[in-house]
This record gives structure tokens, C-alpha cells and sequence, in this order.
């Protein structure tokens, strides 16, 4: 498909820019277009709890997405209201979560109060820097061409990086390799975030499809692509050793270097059909 044929993304992502350069040897003066990153700040029944940097796109459903896979609510149901607004100096999404998960995230915030930064934001020794999410059970199994359709599928469907090739994307898949849904950020667990969030918002039953993300698998990929169910993950890019150990422990599928029909099956092969000649 030629890009160019793409409709253009929310005016919101990006903007457009005069450039001057070379390119194949030539010099090059022209219009170039750049993806936006700026402060979303996330704040939960009027307490400020996380600033990220983000593309301003899609941000109720990536509010919705990072309060599941971080685990400060457990369903959709538990929030009650998302809105967003914007500023000079970045958004502000504001979500009324159930007093329970509010009551949770305030011990939570209460027992950090006063230690110094981290590099793993919101923990408090070793025992909580990898959360392992429940084990999930599933019967579904994929096939290996349906992998290799979806990834087709998506890359004709990142219309963000199309105008901006700066972007990474996450995208949810019918058994069939299907492309329902898929969510672009300058963040590639922002680009995930964002599609959980779509993905629970949608109603859509996660298990009966799989996930596939254009960057590397890290552990953080696994742990939110576990969270909401979904038993197949499958990365353009390579993963990492704990990324294997914790989707070995949640039951999930676990596929990196996922190329046309290259791939590498890390964990539970049994889901996986390899296609056979």
C-alpha cells in the first residue's frame, strides 16, 4: 500500500517543520514532519500520581491502559470518569477510579513518602521490582501465518510513523491475524498502554486474540500484555531474559525477531502452530 495514500493522524501528534539536509547525496530544503512528546500528567480523584512523556494522542484510552497494567485498578468498571485538558505545559488527564483502588493507591503513595528516587519508580525493596501476574488460562493457540499477517497488516496501518517515522505501535489481532485495534506512541509501553486502554474500553474479549509490538519484548511488554489476558505476544525485536521468565511463569506465549515468516518462540510453543511444508 503506498503511504501516501494514508489519511493523516490527529493533528495533535505531530507537526510540521522546515528542514534542510542531505539526502542521497543531494541537498535536501524542504517540509518535515516530527512526532510530538510532551508531559501527560495523570491524576486520580484529584491527586497527581505519574507524569509521562507521550505522544497526545489517544490519551483516555492510555490513561485507562496504565491504570490497569500498573495495577491501580483491576477492571474498566472501577473507573468512573476520564477527561483530559491541555495547558503550555503539557496535558493533564483527570480519572475518578472506586474508592477501594483509591484507598489502595494512598497506602501505596503513603509508604513512599519520603524515600529517595529509585530506578524503578513506585517500589519499595527487590521483592517488588518484577510483579508476576496471574497465571493465565486459556485454550486459545495461534497459528504462524496468522502472526505473519498481522505484522503485515500493521505496518500498512502505523499512520503515525507513515508521517513521521519516529513512532513505535502495539497492535491486537483476531486468531485469523486480523488487525482490530492498534496504538501508536514515541513510547513503545506507551504505544501498549494506549491499546490495553482500547482494548478493555472496547469490550472485546483480550484471550481470543494476541498482541504484536514493532520494538523489543522487555519485561514491562510481557508483564502489561499478561495483565489484561491476552496469551500471545509477538516482538519485531528481540526479548529480554527476565521477559522470557516472567511469560514462562504467566502462561504466556512469548515470540521475538517476528519477520515476515521468521520467528523465535521463547516460551509455552504449545499455543504456537509453526506452519509446517
Amino acid at each position: 500500500m503506498d503511504m501516501s495514500e494514508l489519511p493523516l493522524p490527529a493533528a495533535q501528534a505531530y507537526r510540521t517543520l522546515e528542514v534542510r539536509g542531505i539526502r542521497a547525496g543531494s541537498r535536501l530544503a524542504g517540509q518535515d514532519c516530527v512526532a510530538e512528546e510532551v508531559p501527560v500528567a495523570l491524576e486520580f480523584n484529584g491527586i497527581s500520581h505519574a507524569v509521562m512523556m507521550a505522544t497526545p494522542a489517544d490519551l483516555e484510552d492510555f490513561a485507562y491502559g496504565f491504570s490497569l497494567t500498573e495495577g491501580i485498578v483491576d477492571s474498566a468498571s472501577q473507573i468512573h470518569d476520564c477527561e483530559w485538558s491541555s495547558s503550555v505545559q503539557g496535558y493533564t488527564v483527570q480519572l475518578t477510579i472506586a474508592a477501594l483502588c483509591f484507598a489502595r493507591l494512598k497506602e501505596k503513595r503513603r509508604n513512599l513518602t519520603g524515600r529517595t528516587g529509585c530506578g524503578l519508580c513506585g517500589t519499595e525493596s527487590l521483592t517488588q521490582a518484577v510483579r508476576h501476574p496471574a497465571p493465565l488460562q486459556l485454550a486459545q493457540s495461534f497459528d504462524a501465518g496468522a502472526v505473519s499477517k498481522a505484522l503485515a497488516i500493521m505496518r500498512t496501518r502505523q499512520l503515525l510513523l507513515a508521517v513521521t517515522g519516529a513512532t513505535h505501535a502495539a497492535a491486537w489481532c483476531t486468531a485469523d491475524g486480523d488487525v482490530e485495534l492498534i496504538r501508536e506512541d514515541v513510547g513503545r509501553h506507551n504505544a501498549l498502554d494506549k491499546l490495553v486502554g482500547a482494548l478493555i474500553r472496547s469490550g472485546r474479549s483480550a484471550g481470543t486474540g494476541f498482541v504484536t509490538i514493532t520494538s523489543r519484548a522487555s519485561y514491562e511488554m510481557v508483564q502489561k500484555t499478561a495483565a489484561v489476558g491476552v496469551g500471545l505476544l509477538a516482538a519485531v525485536s528481540g526479548v529480554t531474559g527476565l521477559a522470557v521468565d516472567v511469560a514462562q511463569s504467566a502462561g504466556l506465549t512469548l515470540l521475538g525477531f517476528a519477520r515476515g515468516d521468521d520467528v523465535s518462540i521463547y516460551s509455552h510453543p504449545e499455543r504456537f502452530k509453526l506452519d509446517t511444508q
